[in-house]
């Protein structure tokens, strides 16, 4: 799913979220977050993306600096945008030592 000449594939996408959905239901952290950024990022239904958000959520929750990082990103992005939310979830990840939730956080507008 890294390789960028597999990753562009719906087939291995599928294959890999196939693979990821039995170890992320038994709270492995990882798996939470590979399989969450595969939905939010990869699928085109409102229901998959959803689920690829608390999947994230519960990643962060349990301390995963991705899963925070990618939160903060999702909700700064116009279409999903939420400003407390983006800051939050990058602050947590920031907190953690993360570079580029630091640089985001930076990024950010100021709450008016």
């Amino acid at each position: 799913m890294d390789s960028p000449r597999f990753g562009r594939r719906v087939s291995t996408k599928q294959f890999a979220g196939r693979l990821l959905k039995q170890p992320a239901r038994q709270g492995v952290v990882v798996a939470q977050t590979r399989l969450g950024e595969l939905l939010c990022r990869d699928c085109g239904n409102a229901r998959d993306r959803r689920i690829g958000f608390e999947l994230l959520r519960q990643a962060g929750r349990a301390h995963d600096s991705r899963a925070q990082l990618e939160l903060g990103r999702l909700y700064s992005l116009p279409r999903h945008f939420d400003l407390a939310e983006a800051r939050h979830w990058l602050e947590m990840a920031a907190a953690q030592g993360c570079d580029e939730a630091v640089e985001r956080l930076q990024a950010l507008p100021q709450a008016q």
